[in-house]
């Protein structure tokens, strides 16, 4: 049982965090960094193609984490394949020894650098992981028996800002019952109002971790805000704005709310973008 599924089996606070792959083949700096977040979480996500960008392959940069002895979570969007390749690589991630899958739609390609091209989205999230579960039992999505079958331990993300509510918590509904087994949340920043979220998904008995980001500047909120379904309270603004050191600043918000969040919530799902060289001390403060 790798770490991520036993710390969902011991129910205790989960800690997950973030790296993307290059834009090229050298992996050295992503490596380093995976070097320092690795051992202090339960799992490392590696994202597919974030921002609809062309990267390196997240099931490859999974694999070399887990050369390593770290837990890897391999995001797989349904923007890109069909289900002939999202199948495929499924069982290709499960021979590579990695079990943790996140399922995601994907940023649209229209927020990319590939503006031009279609989106693939053959199956959704909800049928992609009914297609996860599929393959354990041993079948195709053709009806074809395997030869040999895959475990995964399943993920999904929501959104606890999304307005309206109710999508969001009968997409996680839906998700559930597919096979979700633990869910990442969108960023967030108002503990109380994540704490509204948390008690209205309670009765799903799936383990949610809050998406937390480390607000490294002034720029960085900017960005931040233009992004859908991104919810940045003014007051932690002001904060940020009004600091000596931005950056500093963002690290002590990053660790109070982590802080806030243990005192009821499943585990957190932290977002360095970059900076994952201060996770260590975000922690240290959380």
């Amino acid at each position: 049982m790798n770490k991520l599924c036993k710390a969902i089996v011991d129910n205790r606070f989960i800690i997950t965090a973030e790296l993307y792959p290059p834009k090229g083949t050298d992996i050295a700096e992503l490596m380093r960094r995976a070097d320092i977040i690795g051992p202090l979480v339960d799992g490392v996500n590696i994202t597919d193609n974030q921002r609809a960008s062309m990267r390196l392959a997240s099931i490859a940069i999974c694999h070399l984490i887990k050369d390593k002895g770290y837990t890897p979570i391999l995001q797989m969007t349904c923007r890109d394949r069909n289900r002939i390749a999202l199948q495929s690589d499924l069982l290709s991630a499960y021979v590579l020894g990695i079990e943790n899958v996140l399922i995601l739609s994907g940023d649209h390609p229209a927020v990319g650098e590939y503006k031009e091209i279609k989106g693939v989205y053959d199956l959704d999230p909800v049928q992609l992981l009914t297609t996860a579960r599929t393959l354990e039992s041993g079948f195709d999505l053709s009806g074809k028996k395997l030869k040999g079958t895959p475990k995964f331990c399943l993920g999904a993300v929501v959104n606890p800002t999304s307005n309206p509510l109710e999508l969001q918590l009968l997409m996680m509904e839906k998700k559930v019952k597919a096979g979700a087994q633990f869910f990442q949340t969108q960023t967030i920043f108002d503990v109380e109002r994540y704490r509204q979220f948390h008690d209205q998904v309670k009765h799903l008995n799936v383990k949610v971790l809050a998406g937390v980001t480390l607000l490294k500047s002034r720029e960085f909120i900017g960005f931040l805000k233009n992004l859908p379904g991104v919810s940045i309270p003014e007051d932690v603004v002001k904060r940020v704005e009004a600091a000596k050191d931005p950056l500093k600043e963002g690290i002590k918000i990053c660790g109070e709310t982590i802080r806030e969040l243990k005192k009821f919530a499943d585990g957190v799902h932290i977002m360095a973008i970059g900076a994952e060289d201060l996770i260590p001390e975000i922690l240290k403060n959380a």
